[in-house]
């Protein structure tokens, strides 16, 4: 195992610490939460999970996991999920694994978010990773154009087949390639004002706790 999947793997089982039985608890998406999968199953307790992507609620069932769909549950204790870059104010980029409407979705409706992530993501600002965006096919070409025109840099991203990705919502995503993002709070009104952008990778005040794992564990917590 490489350095950054043992930071990883660190983060993901000191984040186990958080659940407790007979919590509901989002699972995320991406190559962190699958050692978090590995590990609350080891840890043996009883509880239900929501997922955020047909993958994570393939690889729950596989563990043994209980897996409801999220209109089932009248709450999320806490979810854990990973995110692709986070700066100093906790706000992060996440959709790498092309599942960030079900996550923002399920973020939306926890009473508390935990994002587990090696040091590698922490940057001092976002947009050094590309920003996601999922959009409706119908119209796709004419937003990226759009998007293009406010040198935002969209492309499509593709499966390794050369064809368009198709998200688990049945959407496509535009990756804007940004060299940094002064504003978060203004692209994100921006993107979500365009017609066509059904939601977008930047999550804004967020994540409640971030654990980074490294040399140490690191605990960062929001300040509200």
């Amino acid at each position: 195992m490489n350095a950054q999947d043992l930071n990883k793997k660190k983060a993901a089982e000191f984040a186990t610490k958080y659940i407790e039985a007979g919590m509901t608890v989002g699972l995320g998406t991406g190559s962190t939460v699958a050692f978090f999968l590995d590990a609350l199953a080891e840890k043996n307790i009883e509880f239900t999970g929501v997922t955020t992507s047909n993958r994570t609620a393939a690889r729950g069932a596989e563990l043994g996991l209980k897996i409801v769909d999220v209109d089932e549950v009248d709450h999320i204790d806490v979810t854990v999920d990973g995110a692709d870059q986070v700066d100093t104010y906790l706000n992060g980029i996440k959709g790498g694994g092309a599942a960030l409407l079900m996550e923002k979705i399920v973020a939306k409706n926890s009473n508390k978010n935990i994002w587990i992530v090696d040091e590698s993501k922490v940057k001092p600002t976002l947009g050094t990773f590309p920003l996601p965006v999922e959009v409706v096919p119908y119209g796709s070409g004419q937003l990226e154009r759009k998007l293009a025109a406010k040198g935002l840099n969209p492309t499509f991203r593709m499966t390794d087949a050369g064809e368009k990705l198709v998200t688990d919502g049945g959407h496509y995503i535009l990756d804007l390639h940004l060299n940094g993002i002064d504003s978060p709070e203004l692209l994100s009104q921006f993107l979500s004002n365009e017609i066509g952008v059904v939601e977008h990778g930047l999550f804004l005040n967020t994540a409640d706790t971030v654990i980074v794992g490294g040399d140490e564990i690191q605990v960062l917590d929001r300040q509200h």
